[in-house]
């Protein structure tokens, strides 16, 4: 993609953003780290998008890098509220993959001025008892130092079928010194968060129009809580893709469609 923007946010909040138009702010899903200099996780991102950059602007934001022990979701949604506040002058559309969706649910609930609109893409109001199992396993391996063995751990997760999980598997244990990190306290801060997230309560102050797009194979969370996310926002709309596991439907062109469909629906949906 041309025309990328690198920069940070007030706070540090490392951004990259391309396109031209209304700003859409994207919160990613979980990262080795926050402190990327190359900003390539942020590049994967915002090419999932780049359909949307010829009329809307795209900004693929990460966390802050040193997060404070013990941060909770609600902590790094307020992180990204000041600095979003202090960054545009206008509400932003928003979209929260993964674990950045856990993130975008408090945002949504607790800064509604700062949003005209809201994208769940592979994210519900709390992890599935496996994805726990698997987010803590990636923890406990990265603690020990094996890199290549955290990763590999969630390619069945993030895979919709098993020939697809034991590809992931390969694929990330051949990637695991790539994706290690000197620090990844970052990574396990966020990790310890999102353990005992679940914004089921918060859901229902949630006043933006809502989309959520998940996979009926998705591992980290379920078709059961996407519903119930769904069923729990007063303004949402719910897509789910059969044949989609976890990974797949983040990656999805039909998923771009929805969004971009969503995003440029006029008027709005309240």
């Amino acid at each position: 993609m041309s025309g990328i923007r690198q920069d940070l946010l007030p706070g540090g909040l490392p951004y990259l953003a391309a396109g031209r138009g209304p700003a859409v702010v994207v919160f990613p899903g979980l990262e080795p780290g926050n402190a990327d200099p190359a900003g390539s996780s942020r590049r994967r991102t915002l090419r999932l998008f780049r359909a949307l950059t010829d009329h809307l602007t795209v900004y693929v934001i990460n966390r802050g890098p040193g997060l404070a022990p013990g941060a909770s979701v609600r902590d790094l949604a307020d992180h990204y509220a000041q600095a979003i506040r202090r960054e545009f002058t206008a509400p932003v559309h928003l979209i929260g993959i993964s674990t950045g969706g856990s993130i975008a649910q408090v945002f949504a609930a607790d800064h509604p001025g700062l949003l005209d609109r809201l994208i769940l893409l592979g994210s519900a109001c709390r992890l599935s008892p496996y994805g726990r199992q698997v987010q803590r396993r990636l923890a406990a391996l990265t603690r020990a130092d094996r890199p290549r063995a955290a990763w590999a751990a969630t390619g069945p997760a993030l895979a919709g079928t098993g020939i697809g999980g034991a590809l992931l598997t390969a694929l990330l244990w051949l990637a695991g010194p790539q994706l290690d990190q000197q620090d990844p306290a970052d990574l396990l801060t966020t990790i310890a968060a999102e353990d005992v997230f679940d914004a089921a309560p918060e859901l229902p102050r949630i006043s933006a129009p809502t989309l959520i797009i998940g996979g009926a194979r998705d591992r980290f969370y379920s078709p059961r809580l996407f519903i119930e996310t769904a069923n729990r926002i007063p303004s949402a709309r719910f897509c789910l893709y059969r044949r989609k596991g976890h990974l797949g439907t983040i990656a999805s062109r039909r998923a771009v469609t929805e969004i971009d469909r969503f995003l440029t629906a006029k008027p709005a949906q309240r």
